[in-house]
Parts: C-alpha cells; sequence; structure tokens
C-alpha cells in the first residue's frame, strides 16, 4: 500500500484508515495451560491487527496508543513508522517487541528491546524518534489543513527489514481540531495567518514568530489554537511581497500585528502574548521592549542580543551582533558547529546589540535547550535575568533541559540534529539527545501555555518604559 494513500479525506474530518491483516503463526495447541479457553479461542482465531486510540486521526500533539494483537504468545516482532512530508521526503523509525503471553503487544506497557531507532517504554518513541532517510531534512508542516499520515508495519522477527509483513496500519495526524477556524490576514502590511479556536469569544491573543527559515509556518500556531488561544502566525520575511533577505527589519511593521491582535474583536485584552523560536525569540523581546500591549513573552533558545540583521523603530537603531567564522568548528562527521561564532553581546561595540529588555513591563519565559548548538541560549537567558534583576524589574522564568536541542517543537516531532543553515550557507548541528529532547519538549509544551493562561487573564495592560 503506498503511503500518499492511506489518507482517503483530508480537510473534513472524516477518513477511513486501511489495514492489511495476516495471519502471523500456526494455530496454538495447549494454550489453555497458559491463558484458559476464553484466551486460546481468541489467539486461534485472530489474524495480527494493528490497532491506535484514537482510532483513525488525533491530533499532532496529543499521545497516541498502538497495540498489535493476534500474535502469538512472546512473539518477536520488528514495528516500522513511516511518514512522508508534503514534498516526498521519508522519515522512518524502528523498534523491536516481544509479545505478551496472551498474545498482545500494547507500546504503553511492553519496552522496545535494544536493536531499533530506540529502547524502554516509550509510548510515543516510534514518533519522536523518526529521522529523515536523506541527510539534512527536517519534518515541517507546510499545510495544516491537511494531517501527516502515518503507515505502521508489523514485521516477523528482529532481522534486518523488510521480513515477513505480519500487519499494516494507517493513522491520520492533524493540526487543526473541529471548529478551530484558519483566516488568512492581508492587512496593510500584515502577511499572517490567525487561528481561532472554536466556542465563546474572546480567546487570549498571541503572535507566534519562528526563525531564520523564514516564511510563515503555522503548525505550532494551529495547535496553540486547537487548546484556546487566538494565535496569529507571522510571516517577517521571504514570503510573497514581504524582503526576500535578512537585511533589515523595522519593528513597525511587527507594530502593526501588535495592533491588529490588540484590536481584534475576538481576542481578548488588554494585552497580547508573544511566542519566537530561535531569530523569532530575540524580535519577540525586542517587540517587547518598544511596542505597547505585550502582557506575557516566551522565547525558545533565543537570543538577547539583536541578530542577523539591523533593528529599526523610529529614530532607533540596533545593530546585528557580530560574529567570526573562523570560530565555526567543523564535528566527526563533518558538519559545522557554530556555537562559539556570535561574539559576546557584553563586551566592546557589540554591547549596542543588547536589545533594552529593561523597558518592558510583562513577564518573560525562557525555554532553553542545554545542548543547544546554534548559540548560547543559556547564557542569553540569564544574561536576561540579569539585566531585568539590575534594573528593578521582575525576575523572568528560565526552564532549562539537559539534553535538549535548539529546535524545541510541540510535543512528539521528532529531534532535527543537523539541517541547512541559512545565514551559513551549510548544514549545522543543531544538538540535542533524542529521547531528552523529547521529554523537553512535552513539558516545555506545558509550560507555555501554562504560562500563557496565567498572564493573559489579567486586568492591567502594560506598556514599556521609554
Amino acid at each position: 500500500m503506498a503511503l500518499a494513500a492511506c489518507c482517503t479525506l483530508r480537510g473534513a474530518g472524516r477518513f477511513r484508515a486501511q489495514r492489511l491483516l495476516l495471519r502471523s503463526c500456526p494455530p496454538v495447541l495447549s494454550p489453555a495451560r497458559a491463558l484458559g479457553r476464553a484466551a486460546a479461542a481468541a489467539t486461534s482465531s485472530m489474524a495480527p491487527s494493528v490497532q491506535f486510540s484514537p482510532a483513525q486521526r488525533s491530533l499532532f500533539d496529543e499521545p497516541l496508543a498502538v497495540t498489535v494483537q493476534g500474535l502469538c504468545p512472546q512473539q518477536e516482532v520488528t514495528l516500522r513508522l513511516s511518514l512522508k512530508d508534503e514534498g516526498g521526503e521519508l522519515f522512518q523509525s524502528s523498534a523491536r517487541y516481544k509479545a505478551e503471553s496472551s498474545g498482545l503487544l500494547d507500546l504503553t506497557r511492553s519496552p522496545a528491546l535494544p536493536g531499533g531507532s530506540f529502547s524502554g517504554l516509550e509510548p510515543m518513541g516510534l514518533l519522536w524518534s523518526l529521522q529523515p532517510q536523506k541527510p539534512f531534512r527536517r519534518l515541517v508542516k507546510r499545510d495544516v489543513q491537511s494531517p501527516f499520515c502515518l503507515e505502521l508495519e508489523v514485521f516477523e522477527g528482529h532481522g534486518p527489514l523488510p521480513s515477513r509483513l505480519l500487519a499494516r496500519g494507517a493513522h491520520e495526524r492533524g493540526f487543526l481540531r473541529d471548529g478551530v477556524r484558519r483566516i488568512p490576514v492581508r492587512e496593510g502590511r500584515i502577511r499572517a495567518t490567525l487561528f481561532l479556536p472554536p466556542g465563546d469569544s474572546p480567546f487570549p491573543g498571541i503572535i507566534d514568530l519562528y526563525g531564520t527559515g523564514g516564511g510563515l509556518p503555522e503548525y505550532r500556531a494551529s495547535l496553540l489554537a486547537n487548546h484556546g488561544f487566538a494565535t496569529l502566525a507571522l510571516a517577517y520575511y521571504g514570503y510573497e511581497d514581504l524582503p526576500r533577505d535578512m537585511k533589515e527589519f523595522h519593528l513597525e511593521y511587527f507594530e502593526e500585528a501588535v495592533n491588529y491582535m490588540l484590536q481584534h474583536s475576538q481576542v481578548k485584552g488588554p494585552g497580547i502574548g508573544l511566542l519566537g523560536i530561535s531569530k523569532g525569540g530575540d524580535l519577540c523581546i525586542s517587540m517587547a521592549s518598544f511596542l505597547k500591549g505585550i502582557t506575557a513573552t516566551v522565547t525558545i533558545n533565543g537570543s538577547v542580543a539583536n541578530v542577523g540583521a539591523v533593528l529599526r523603530y523610529k529614530d532607533i537603531s540596533i545593530p546585528p551582533l557580530g560574529f567570526d567564522r573562523k570560530r565555526i568548528k567543523i564535528d566527526k562527521s563533518g558538519i559545522a558547529d557554530i556555537v562559539d561564532v556570535l561574539n559576546n553581546p557584553l563586551e566592546g561595540d557589540d554591547r549596542q546589540t543588547f536589545i533594552p529588555l529593561e523597558n518592558a513591563e510583562g513577564h518573560f519565559l525562557f525555554i532553553v535547550g542545554k545542548d543547544d548548538h546554534n548559540w548560547k541560549s543559556e547564557f542569553f537567558a540569564t544574561e536576561a535575568s540579569h539585566r531585568l534583576q539590575a534594573n528593578g524589574r521582575e525576575k523572568p522564568e528560565i526552564i532549562c533541559y539537559p539534553g535538549a536541542g535548539h529546535y524545541i517543537e510541540p510535543p512528539f516531532s521528532p529531534m532535527c540534529s543537523a539541517s541547512m543553515h541559512l545565514l551559513i550557507g551549510s548544514p549545522v548541528i543543531w544538538g540535542g539527545e533524542p529521547k531528552a529532547h523529547s521529554v523537553a519538549q512535552v513539558d516545555a509544551w506545558q509550560k507555555i501555555q501554562a504560562f500563557f493562561h496565567k498572564y493573559l487573564n489579567g486586568k492591567e495592560c502594560v506598556a514599556p518604559k521609554l
């Protein structure tokens, strides 16, 4: 069965998962001694089958339970999960298991054995351990109106794949809950997509920014809308008629987006939240430092210095942090490690690149991957805290995750260990250990939502002190 054919209907919330069932073992001769007559009848009459819960479709950030029924007692099998992105790139993972004495394999209670993409009790391991079959590819959802299609295959034994196929199942991982509205926004200079939750408005509002990849990523914003946030995914370069390159950014553009959200009838005031990762993180800090109406700001592995392009606002100009390409290291795989490339924003002329976040009156949360190899995120978060407290501001919340790399994404996203960096012009390592990174993504997603729920329901509007 072709992977692309596993989804029979897109966008309408109704579909049919296809499943191939093949008998895996001869009838059990004397099952009553171990299982009793009822279990013996079930085992001898069932062909192996894959079961999902939820059965046919789940949201991308939701847990997914997987079981295989109808196996022989203690049968050794290998599970392989496959996913193709919109560009046709194949991502796969595999894990080795042994069925229970009843012939059931339940990933919530059966540990994966050594020899696959992961080992141990990891119910979601097949998802977070997905890896591209071509190097330097990162799994990114381009169109949130269609789901990712998963194909799960069950093979006999623990040998090289493919071996004898026992069963196959298909499942959809969606990004939009029923009732969520996706609204393209082209007002004034704004190039964005607004996601509104179902139910009674107004909703807490968030602007969501990504990094140097440009374009208009929508997947995180759509998932936040599923959880009750009116979320604006905002493009700022490399999209439609916006600037094609990262040369300079004008904060007035982002101010226009903030005012759009503050004035929207379905966005709860008096202030909104900001969420940014990587370059999007320092842009969020700049917005909170200079613009009115920002109540809560979350950065994920962001910088406290302006990076990559000149930032302008009215008569203010902040240059980008300097860097030295000679500090690029090459790891044993021949991939660039750029963690030491940027200058120290506390030294020399680079001090003028430090964003004046002491002017911000809102609340800050810094999410930090301690193994981030894009830059020194923990150092940036610590210096931000020092600057805020030295100026009598509230101490920000900093959450550091050991073993987490740069791209801390929504839960169960596969960790991207290395991919192309547009500014460097070659593949770079992003850091992270897959299991620890996965744990960090689940926890950070919960912490981010809790932070926004806490502060976006206040009654006082905040404005920066200039």
